[in-house]
């Protein structure tokens, strides 16, 4: 049909299931006009030539302002094409005019005893697979009141009416009962089998994300780990030069500026150490992490042991029953992932903020709030604050791999990470880790 060639410079992949429902009323619209002339012109069958012709090209055009519609739609959405809600009531009411065509065209031609009457069950089926349960139980609805049309008021057709009883006869009752129940029966089995398949589909799709997203881990500290190994022989000749070199100067008259310059080197030096250890424990500790069975408090303890600054950090007193809590979770990992929230804190606020590191059971998982007093995040940062090497701290304060790194642990044990923040009002990390081990 001539929509189809308009609308043939849309990628189909780009249009989901409207594509499918734009080409199969083409091909409907094809095929109901072949049969309509071939009854005409090799048969004696009497049919209403010009009604069932007209009821065809409505069927064209409200093909032909779809395929305008989706058109429309691709180019205000910039290319973003994407099936919400809109679409599932426009193709339903689209498939409702092609009940009501067909049934309009079946009442001209014979009624319930065209034998095209089984293309209810077609339309059912389509409907069953492209538009949610709900839109397909009315569209069955609209099947099952048509047809009961067809049974009522319909007049035999010469040359293809069969001996159906009309009326309310028990015969015709008999037909509605069946085609009512096969309408249903129909309806619920595509729609379900749909939604399987959907569901499966989705699935996939996010095991496929998880695992593109477990070899993007990998490579990253594959990459933290040999960026690590391969710079700490270079600076540590750096180090011992500068080391040597001060000596050689000590009993030498030199302008202040070159103590100054030594401190720098040193201090900086200092620096690139402690970028490189956190590479490394960022890498070895999201790579080959040991599950074993701890302890609420003994995972609290292990996170505070290596963080500096633990003057600033407050862990409120909790009950014994809390901090005794069994806990099944590759310790080093997480205790690194929550240190990771808590030094990003400490990093946040000035030299007298605090940050606080608050624990609580909610249901089957160990909740961990990490407050700080910092300056907070904004939208478009909080966004990004999960992506590998997006940092917005200072130079050499921060590879942008922590938070990454910390998501990645987290997710791998089926937890959550999430943010509460606004600018001006701090940050609170929320870690939601289950306290058992499903595998």
């Amino acid at each position: 049909m001539s929509e189809s060639g308009t609308f043939s410079l849309i990628s189909p992949a780009r249009l989901g299931s409207s594509t499918w429902l734009l080409h199969l009323r083409s091909f409907a619209v094809v095929g109901q006009l072949l049969t309509i002339l071939a009854t005409f012109f090799f048969t004696s069958v009497e049919i209403r030539f010009i009604p069932l012709l007209c009821l065809v090209g409505l069927t064209a055009i409200s093909n032909m302002f779809y395929a305008w519609w989706l058109r429309h739609k691709v180019k205000q959405d910039l290319g973003g094409f994407e099936e919400s809600d809109v679409h599932q009531w426009v193709a339903l009411a689209l498939m409702v005019i092609d009940l009501a065509t067909l049934t309009a065209m079946l009442g001209l031609s014979g009624g319930a005893s065209n034998p095209f009457c089984f293309f209810y069950f077609v339309n059912l089926a389509v409907g069953g697979v492209m538009i949610r349960r709900r839109a397909a139980g009315i569209l069955a609805l609209v099947a099952i009141i048509g047809y009961g049309m067809l049974l009522l008021f319909s007049p035999p057709v010469n040359g293809i009416s069969s001996p159906i009883a009309t009326g309310t006869g028990l015969q015709t009752l008999g037909l509605m009962f069946a085609f009512s129940a096969c309408s249903l029966v129909v309806t619920y089995f595509v729609t379900r089998t749909a939604g399987e398949l959907r569901r499966s589909q989705q699935q996939l799709l996010a095991t496929q994300a998880a695992r593109d997203a477990s070899q993007r881990l990998e490579s990253l500290t594959t990459l933290a780990a040999g960026a690590a190994h391969e710079l700490a022989t270079p600076l540590s000749t750096i180090d011992v030069v500068v080391r040597e070199l001060s000596r050689h100067l000590e009993g030498c008259e030199k302008p202040d500026s070159v103590n100054t310059d030594l401190e720098l080197i040193d201090d900086e030096l200092e620096r690139c150490r402690q970028v490189l250890q956190r590479m490394r424990s960022a890498a070895g500790d999201s790579m080959a992490p040991q599950w074993a069975q701890t302890t609420v408090g003994e995972l609290i303890d292990a996170t505070l042991e290596g963080i500096r600054d633990p003057h600033r950090v407050d862990v409120p007193d909790v009950a014994d029953s809390l901090e005794s809590t069994p806990l099944w979770v590759p310790q080093e990992a997480v205790a690194q992932a929550v240190r990771n929230l808590v030094h990003n804190g400490l990093d946040a606020c000035n030299q007298e903020g605090r940050v606080s590191l608050k624990p609580t059971l909610v249901g089957e998982s160990l909740e961990l709030r990490v407050s700080d007093e910092g300056a907070g995040m904004s939208d478009e940062i909080l966004q990004r604050a999960s992506d590998p090497f997006f940092t917005t701290k200072e130079p050499g304060r921060g590879i942008g791999l922590g938070l990454f790194l910390t998501r990645n642990v987290i997710d791998g044990l089926g937890g959550k990470l999430s943010f509460i923040s606004k600018p001006g009002t701090g940050t609170e990390a929320i870690v939601l880790i289950p306290l058992h081990h499903h595998t």
